[in-house]
């Protein structure tokens, strides 16, 4: 069978290696004689599976001390209203930076618990750009500022973070989480849902300060409480352990490819070929402003939009899968996340020019 190459924005491509090494595991793990699902999330053979996952997402995120990691359920959506719930600690107003569809789902779900301050807002843009730190109207009194480093959809990414002083910054971090080095003591929270560089659709990672739990909202459930989970180890119910130990492969894998550093300049090196191939052709077209380009999410028109089914049909047939970019947007997007290969950016940007030739 020749090469296929899945660019799904989520669920996304796994690392070959980890899907193996799950293969073999199924039935058994590691002698235990039972599959990683069946197990009870506290026996011992699990206990041991979830303490060096987070041991090894500690160590390639260098997470201090004063952190605590959660793996939970619910995605990243449900971090919309769980931000809130533990962050607004008697506030009532917090600041959120509308970058494009993800930022804009979180605005609307903190609106049920608190006034939102949109501090700065892409939208006049198509949100193909980002704004300037300088225009941003914060609110020195906000409770928190939440932003989406990077916009899965729109394919709008920050290579910088923003300096909030001592008000908590907040980050949906679902479309790049591990993708590079972070510095996260400039954070109060990282959110990430598991399904684009950490493992399988189910799991979310929560990544909070531990000044910052304790003190929810009135009538907040048990389940949104950040505490509750942090002083039940994450298993304050039956968490997704399937999905977590399936994380905890990709964490090993990660560490097997040299870390955070290493992912970075393959991740560079790969979006930067594939944004001059589109580039250098007048067939081709970014719509993001190059400033704010992803590396994770890489969206392009063609020039003749008409040609768009067949492009896909096309590259389908040559083994790239999953082209089609959002309905909300059009045209085509790739996601290369750190488990794309680099040979399956160079087998699209191959194709892409034979259908410029070809088409054109």
């Amino acid at each position: 069978m020749s090469a296929i190459y899945n660019f799904s924005a989520g669920p996304a491509v796994l690392p070959g290696a980890v899907l193996e090494q799950a293969q073999a595991e199924l039935l058994d793990w590691r002698g235990s004689g039972m599959s990683v699902m069946e197990m009870s999330h506290r026996g011992k053979e699990f206990m041991s599976i979830a303490g060096q996952a987070e041991a090894d997402l500690r160590e390639l995120l260098a997470i201090p001390d004063n952190y605590r990691v959660l793996f939970l359920q619910g995605g990243a959506t449900s971090q919309f209203a769980m931000v809130p719930l533990n962050l607004l600690r008697g506030k009532q107003q917090a600041d959120y930076i509308n970058t494009g569809a993800w930022s804009k789902k979180a605005i609307g779900e903190a609106g049920r618990f608190c006034e939102v301050n949109v501090a700065a807002s892409a939208e006049d843009s198509k949100f193909t750009t980002i704004p300037a730190l300088e225009s941003w109207q914060l609110n020195s009194d906000a409770a928190y500022v939440h932003y989406t480093p990077n916009e899965t959809i729109g394919g709008v990414e920050f290579h910088w973070v923003p300096d909030t002083g001592d008000v908590p910054l907040v980050a949906d971090m679902s479309s790049t989480i591990l993708s590079r080095p972070l510095d996260v003591s400039r954070y109060g929270v990282i959110y990430a849902g598991a399904q684009k560089n950490i493992g399988p659709a189910g799991l979310t990672v929560v990544i909070v300060r531990d000044d910052l739990t304790g003190d929810t909202v009135a009538g907040t459930p048990s389940m949104y409480d950040y505490k509750l989970h942090a002083d039940n180890d994450s298993m304050l119910n039956t968490p997704p352990t399937y999905g977590w130990y399936l994380a905890g492969l990709v964490f090993d894998w990660l560490k097997q490819q040299g870390g955070l550093a290493a992912m970075a300049e393959i991740n560079q090196r790969k979006s930067a070929r594939l944004y001059d191939a589109v580039s250098a052709s007048d067939f081709y077209n970014s719509p993001v402003d190059v400033a704010c380009q992803s590396w994770m999410n890489v969206p392009f028109t063609l020039a003749d939009a008409s040609l768009d089914s067949e492009f896909l049909t096309q590259a389908a047939t040559a083994g790239l899968l999953n082209l089609k970019g959002h309905r909300s947007v059009g045209g085509m997007r790739a996601s290369i996340y750190n488990a794309m290969p680099e040979a399956g950016v160079g087998a699209l940007i191959d194709f892409m020019g034979e259908f410029e030739r070809t088409r054109g």
